[in-house]
Protein backbone atom coordinates (compact mmCIF):
# COMPACT_ATOMS: atom_id res chain seq x y z
CA UNK A 1 0.00 0.00 0.00
CA UNK A 2 1.43 3.35 -1.20
CA UNK A 3 1.00 6.46 1.15
CA UNK A 4 1.21 10.43 0.51
CA UNK A 5 4.53 12.61 1.37
CA UNK A 6 2.73 13.96 4.35
CA UNK A 7 1.66 9.85 6.01
CA UNK A 8 5.10 8.69 5.02
CA UNK A 9 6.99 12.09 7.05
CA UNK A 10 4.68 11.81 10.10
CA UNK A 11 5.13 7.73 10.36
CA UNK A 12 8.68 9.01 10.91
CA UNK A 13 7.71 10.74 13.99
CA UNK A 14 6.72 7.00 15.38
CA UNK A 15 8.46 4.15 16.62
CA UNK A 16 6.49 1.01 15.12
CA UNK A 17 7.64 -1.47 17.86
CA UNK A 18 7.29 1.15 20.73
CA UNK A 19 4.22 1.25 23.32
CA UNK A 20 3.41 4.51 24.27
CA UNK A 21 1.83 6.17 27.25
CA UNK A 22 -1.53 7.69 26.50
CA UNK A 23 -0.65 11.43 26.70
CA UNK A 24 2.45 10.68 24.70
CA UNK A 25 0.44 9.04 21.80
CA UNK A 26 -2.32 11.43 21.71
CA UNK A 27 0.62 14.46 21.36
CA UNK A 28 2.02 12.01 18.53
CA UNK A 29 -1.82 11.98 16.87
CA UNK A 30 -1.98 15.57 16.74
CA UNK A 31 1.27 15.92 15.58
CA UNK A 32 0.87 13.58 12.44
CA UNK A 33 -2.85 14.82 11.98
CA UNK A 34 -1.47 17.74 9.17
CA UNK A 35 -4.60 17.61 7.20
CA UNK A 36 -6.33 20.89 6.14
CA UNK A 37 -9.51 19.91 7.43
CA UNK A 38 -9.73 19.26 11.30
CA UNK A 39 -9.14 15.69 11.53
CA UNK A 40 -11.20 13.15 13.80
CA UNK A 41 -8.62 11.31 16.23
CA UNK A 42 -9.91 7.28 16.52
CA UNK A 43 -9.46 4.85 19.35
CA UNK A 44 -8.87 1.23 17.84
CA UNK A 45 -9.07 -1.34 21.08
CA UNK A 46 -8.38 -5.26 20.46
CA UNK A 47 -10.74 -7.26 23.14
CA UNK A 48 -9.59 -10.69 24.59
CA UNK A 49 -12.96 -11.71 23.94
CA UNK A 50 -14.97 -14.03 21.21
CA UNK A 51 -17.64 -11.85 19.86
CA UNK A 52 -19.21 -14.72 18.64
CA UNK A 53 -20.48 -15.77 22.12
CA UNK A 54 -23.44 -14.04 23.65
CA UNK A 55 -21.79 -13.95 26.89
CA UNK A 56 -18.76 -12.18 25.39
CA UNK A 57 -20.87 -9.66 23.37
CA UNK A 58 -19.40 -6.14 24.58
CA UNK A 59 -21.74 -3.38 23.69
CA UNK A 60 -22.29 -0.08 25.41
CA UNK A 61 -22.89 3.68 25.41
CA UNK A 62 -20.91 6.29 26.90
CA UNK A 63 -21.16 10.33 26.97
CA UNK A 64 -17.31 11.74 25.91
CA UNK A 65 -17.03 15.09 28.63
CA UNK A 66 -15.74 17.18 25.41
CA UNK A 67 -18.07 15.61 22.66
CA UNK A 68 -16.55 14.42 19.59
CA UNK A 69 -16.22 17.37 17.67
CA UNK A 70 -19.32 16.32 15.36
CA UNK A 71 -22.67 17.85 14.58
CA UNK A 72 -25.05 15.04 15.51
CA UNK A 73 -28.16 15.17 13.82
CA UNK A 74 -30.86 13.42 15.25
CA UNK A 75 -34.04 11.54 13.90
CA UNK A 76 -37.09 10.92 17.14
CA UNK A 77 -39.51 9.03 16.19
CA UNK A 78 -42.22 8.90 18.84
CA UNK A 79 -45.65 9.43 19.68
CA UNK A 80 -47.60 12.79 18.57
CA UNK A 81 -47.78 13.63 22.65
CA UNK A 82 -43.72 13.50 22.41
CA UNK A 83 -42.99 15.31 19.36
CA UNK A 84 -42.81 19.20 20.80
CA UNK A 85 -40.71 17.28 23.64
CA UNK A 86 -38.06 16.16 21.08
CA UNK A 87 -38.07 19.43 19.30
CA UNK A 88 -37.43 21.64 22.51
CA UNK A 89 -34.50 18.96 23.27
CA UNK A 90 -32.89 19.44 19.85
CA UNK A 91 -34.03 16.89 17.61
CA UNK A 92 -33.24 18.33 13.75
CA UNK A 93 -36.16 15.32 12.44
CA UNK A 94 -39.37 14.79 14.43
CA UNK A 95 -42.42 12.27 13.20
CA UNK A 96 -43.99 8.92 13.42
CA UNK A 97 -45.34 6.88 10.93
CA UNK A 98 -44.22 9.61 8.78
CA UNK A 99 -40.58 9.55 9.20
CA UNK A 100 -40.72 5.30 8.88
CA UNK A 101 -42.71 5.88 5.97
CA UNK A 102 -40.33 8.64 4.18
CA UNK A 103 -37.01 6.44 5.10
CA UNK A 104 -38.81 3.17 3.60
CA UNK A 105 -39.77 4.81 0.45
CA UNK A 106 -37.62 7.68 -0.74
CA UNK A 107 -34.55 6.33 1.44
CA UNK A 108 -33.94 9.47 3.15
CA UNK A 109 -31.08 9.19 5.42
CA UNK A 110 -30.11 12.56 6.05
CA UNK A 111 -29.16 12.09 10.24
CA UNK A 112 -26.66 10.64 12.06
CA UNK A 113 -28.55 8.92 14.98
CA UNK A 114 -32.29 7.61 15.34
CA UNK A 115 -33.89 8.28 18.69
CA UNK A 116 -37.11 6.43 19.72
CA UNK A 117 -39.70 5.61 22.79
CA UNK A 118 -39.56 1.78 23.72
CA UNK A 119 -43.74 2.02 22.68
CA UNK A 120 -42.79 2.56 18.89
CA UNK A 121 -39.53 0.31 18.53
CA UNK A 122 -42.89 -2.15 16.98
CA UNK A 123 -43.07 0.28 13.93
CA UNK A 124 -38.96 1.44 13.85
CA UNK A 125 -38.67 -2.64 13.47
CA UNK A 126 -39.80 -2.15 10.25
CA UNK A 127 -36.39 -0.41 9.32
CA UNK A 128 -34.38 -3.31 10.10
CA UNK A 129 -32.62 -4.13 6.95
CA UNK A 130 -32.21 -0.53 6.12
CA UNK A 131 -30.61 0.88 9.72
CA UNK A 132 -29.41 -2.25 10.92
CA UNK A 133 -26.59 -2.40 8.22
CA UNK A 134 -25.53 1.25 8.71
CA UNK A 135 -25.45 0.98 12.16
CA UNK A 136 -28.09 3.33 13.37
CA UNK A 137 -30.54 0.94 14.70
CA UNK A 138 -32.15 2.01 18.06
CA UNK A 139 -31.06 0.15 20.46
CA UNK A 140 -31.79 0.30 24.50
CA UNK A 141 -28.04 -0.28 25.24
CA UNK A 142 -27.18 2.23 23.18
CA UNK A 143 -29.58 4.48 24.86
CA UNK A 144 -31.49 5.28 21.88
CA UNK A 145 -34.69 3.37 22.79
CA UNK A 146 -35.23 5.38 26.21
CA UNK A 147 -38.64 6.48 27.51
CA UNK A 148 -37.13 9.43 28.00
CA UNK A 149 -37.04 10.88 24.83
CA UNK A 150 -36.03 14.47 25.82
CA UNK A 151 -32.75 12.94 28.09
CA UNK A 152 -31.91 10.85 25.25
CA UNK A 153 -31.33 13.65 22.53
CA UNK A 154 -29.94 16.12 25.03
CA UNK A 155 -26.90 12.92 25.46
CA UNK A 156 -26.56 12.53 22.12
CA UNK A 157 -26.30 16.23 21.29
CA UNK A 158 -23.68 16.21 23.92
CA UNK A 159 -21.35 13.36 22.55
CA UNK A 160 -22.80 10.21 23.47
CA UNK A 161 -21.23 7.52 21.29
CA UNK A 162 -22.03 3.47 20.80
CA UNK A 163 -19.16 1.61 21.15
CA UNK A 164 -19.76 -2.20 19.92
CA UNK A 165 -17.42 -5.52 19.08
CA UNK A 166 -16.88 -6.04 15.11
CA UNK A 167 -16.63 -9.10 13.74
CA UNK A 168 -12.67 -9.04 14.37
CA UNK A 169 -13.14 -8.20 17.91
CA UNK A 170 -12.08 -4.33 17.61
CA UNK A 171 -14.31 -1.20 18.81
CA UNK A 172 -13.78 1.40 16.68
CA UNK A 173 -14.51 5.23 18.27
CA UNK A 174 -14.11 8.65 17.62
CA UNK A 175 -12.86 10.77 20.82
CA UNK A 176 -12.63 14.31 19.52
CA UNK A 177 -10.72 16.15 16.90
CA UNK A 178 -7.12 17.09 16.73
CA UNK A 179 -8.02 20.53 17.61
CA UNK A 180 -9.25 19.46 20.87
CA UNK A 181 -5.17 19.00 21.91
CA UNK A 182 -3.69 16.08 24.47
CA UNK A 183 -5.90 16.93 27.48
CA UNK A 184 -9.61 17.05 26.52
CA UNK A 185 -8.78 14.05 24.22
CA UNK A 186 -6.94 11.98 27.10
CA UNK A 187 -10.28 12.37 28.90
CA UNK A 188 -12.29 11.48 26.33
CA UNK A 189 -10.36 8.66 25.97
CA UNK A 190 -10.02 7.71 29.73
CA UNK A 191 -13.94 7.85 30.06
CA UNK A 192 -14.37 5.87 26.79
CA UNK A 193 -12.03 3.25 27.88
CA UNK A 194 -13.41 2.97 31.37
CA UNK A 195 -16.53 2.19 30.02
CA UNK A 196 -15.35 -0.63 28.01
CA UNK A 197 -13.71 -1.85 30.88
CA UNK A 198 -16.72 -1.95 33.31
CA UNK A 199 -18.50 -3.41 30.40
CA UNK A 200 -16.33 -6.40 30.44
CA UNK A 201 -17.82 -10.13 30.09
CA UNK A 202 -17.77 -12.22 33.31
CA UNK A 203 -17.02 -15.01 30.49
CA UNK A 204 -13.70 -12.81 29.35
CA UNK A 205 -10.32 -14.89 30.24
CA UNK A 206 -7.07 -14.20 30.13
CA UNK A 207 -6.11 -10.24 29.58
CA UNK A 208 -8.91 -8.46 28.50
CA UNK A 209 -7.52 -5.38 26.73
CA UNK A 210 -4.93 -6.88 23.73
CA UNK A 211 -4.35 -3.67 21.92
CA UNK A 212 -4.71 -0.49 21.91
CA UNK A 213 -4.40 2.22 19.18
CA UNK A 214 -5.08 6.09 18.40
CA UNK A 215 -5.11 7.36 14.95
CA UNK A 216 -5.87 10.99 13.30
CA UNK A 217 -7.88 10.21 9.96
CA UNK A 218 -5.00 10.58 7.62
CA UNK A 219 -2.16 10.10 10.09
CA UNK A 220 -0.64 7.05 11.06
CA UNK A 221 -1.70 4.60 13.88
CA UNK A 222 0.15 4.96 17.59
CA UNK A 223 0.44 1.79 19.75
CA UNK A 224 -1.08 2.90 23.94
CA UNK A 225 0.47 0.20 25.92
CA UNK A 226 -2.87 -2.01 27.04
CA UNK A 227 -1.15 -2.54 30.38
CA UNK A 228 -2.11 0.98 30.95
CA UNK A 229 -5.36 1.01 30.08
CA UNK A 230 -6.56 -1.94 31.64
Amino acid sequence: MKHGKKYVDSAKLIERSRLYDTAEALELCIKTGTAKFDETVEVHVKLGVDGRHADQQVRGAVVLPHGTGKTVRVLAICKPEKEEEARAAGAEFVGGADMVQKIQSEGWMDFDVVITTPDMMGMVGRLGRVLGPRGLMPNPKAGTVAPDIARAITEAKAGKIEYRLDKTNIIHCPIGKVSFGVEKLAENFNTLLDAVNKAKPAAAKGQYIRSCVVASTMGPGVKINPTKVG
